[in-house]
């Protein structure tokens, strides 16, 4: 029997790649693309702020073609919905009826996306849903994820983290009060290599400034040896 078609909603962070790796070994869906949302104007990942470029990378270590849903900025809700909504029919028609989230424990938005896929009649899936933060952010470092800090909120954390890699001394690191993976939203992360990547992606930290509200991280390419 063929296995329902998915596909992954990625933000370019940890949590979208290492659901990625818990969907695949656990082998009751096919994954056949990404999806990701890109800010038109920046050609940079929504809310992460990665380089398209980054992302391209990523989709090509993953071996997954990626449905880009561009979006201006700033972005109204009403647009974002409209746009995803699109995507999402475009994808349904060829067949896919799940989409994978990268989610831990914030039931409202678990809720929000599933009442605006039920109404495309799609569904949801959710392979990190409700693990314990503390012990995930180490299994994922010792799984061999390897990311940058990307975006920090700097009303919540400190913005000398923003750039840090993400690792066992940023874990031991992170003030109590924030989440160790984030879910908050207190950070997001690029991927720079992670468990099903058929090969790390070489990068260097750039820049490092504020916009919105927000301190990021440019992470730029290196030539791959």
């Amino acid at each position: 029997m063929a296995l329902p078609k998915a596909v992954i909603s990625w933000s370019t962070g940890k949590d979208s790649a290492y659901a990625l790796h818990v969907a695949r070994e656990a082998g009751d869906l096919e994954i056949v693309a990404a999806l990701t949302t890109v800010t038109e104007t920046l050609e940079r990942v929504s809310v992460h702020g990665t380089r398209e470029t980054l992302l391209d990378r990523q989709m090509d270590a993953i071996d997954l073609p990626c449905h880009k849903v561009h979006l201006p900025g700033p972005c109204t809700n009403e647009v974002y919905e409209a746009r995803m909504e699109a995507a999402l029919g475009g994808l349904k028609h060829q067949g896919v009826s799940h989409v994978l989230f990268g989610d831990l424990f914030l039931e409202d938005l678990r809720e929000y996306r599933k009442q605006h896929l039920a109404r495309i009649g799609m569904r949801g899936a959710f392979p990190l849903w409700m693990r314990d933060t503390a012990a995930l952010s180490r299994e994922m470092v010792d799984a061999g994820v390897r990311a940058t800090l990307v975006c920090v909120d700097p009303r919540v954390l400190d913005p000398s983290f923003c750039g840090r890699t993400y690792d066992h001394a940023l874990l031991d690191d992170l003030p109590s009060h924030i989440d160790p993976c984030g879910e908050n939203g207190e950070f997001h992360t690029a991927v720079v290599d992670a468990p099903g990547f058929a090969r790390a992606i070489p990068t260097q930290s750039g820049e490092v400034e504020e916009r919105d509200g927000f301190v990021y991280a440019d992470l730029a390419l290196l030539p791959e040896a």
